[in-house]
């Protein structure tokens, strides 16, 4: 089989759908109806990808995540699963260390994009040219996939790594929203670009960088490393 991935919904049928799709596409697919054995079977298993919804019965998906972001698995993506109109909700996933969110109702086809362009990003770490980016006091491994400021190493989500990685790469030239989406999300996102706002959001929160001594906003255009 290939890739593994844990799909934790309370919905009997969304898990029936997703599952069906998925190994069809051969994914190895492993379900959980409830945050509680999710949270295990992402501890003990070797995922490389979980697919979350956000209303669950006991602990919902956001403990989920914060939990699994504090677990042996930390670096896992996560895709959260919302029912529409829970804007907040949204964010509160993002800011909490989910990589990606989709709505429900939701395309199968999207998600499978959504799943593919994740994987890729992965795998494609291992192909940098460049192992070592240091900005200031920030030094980015990319062959580690790992992120230290001065000698603190910096826990980071997947999306937030390449985010970080792109600006540092990039460094002095913007970024629109627009270029950003494209490259690290590596998909059609529907001119989303809040969700760059809040990647970038966070990472400031984690870089300590509180008064854009690293990452300044181009108002009306996007970010840029400085």
């Amino acid at each position: 089989m290939g890739k593994k991935i844990l799909v934790v919904d309370d919905e009997h049928h969304i898990l029936e759908l997703i599952q069906f799709n998925l190994e069809s596409n051969d994914f190895d697919v492993i379900t959980c109806d409830n945050g509680e054995d999710a949270v295990r079977v992402a501890e003990e298993k070797d995922i490389d990808l979980i697919i979350l919804d956000l209303m669950l019965p006991g602990i919902n998906g956001v403990e989920v995540c914060k939990r699994i972001r504090h677990s042996s698995n930390s670096k896992v993506p996560i895709i959260m699963l919302t029912a529409k109109g829970e804007e907040n909700d949204k964010i509160v996933g993002l800011d909490i260390g989910a990589d990606d969110y989709m709505t429900k109702p939701f395309s199968i086809r999207e998600l499978l994009a959504r799943i593919k362009a994740v994987l890729r990003r992965t795998e494609d770490n291992s192909g940098d040219n460049e192992n070592i980016i240091k900005v200031k006091n920030v030094t980015i491994d990319i062959e580690k996939h790992e992120v230290k400021k001065g000698d603190n190493v910096l826990e980071l989500t997947l999306k937030e790594f390449e985010l970080l990685k792109m600006l540092a790469r990039n460094r002095g030239k913007v970024l629109s929203r627009d270029v950003i989406l494209d490259k690290i999300w590596g998909y059609e996102y529907f001119g989303d670009t809040r969700t760059v706002d809040v990647h970038i959001r966070h990472l400031r929160k984690k870089i300590n960088d509180n008064d854009g001594a690293f990452i300044e906003t181009v108002r009306g255009v996007g970010y840029k490393m400085k």
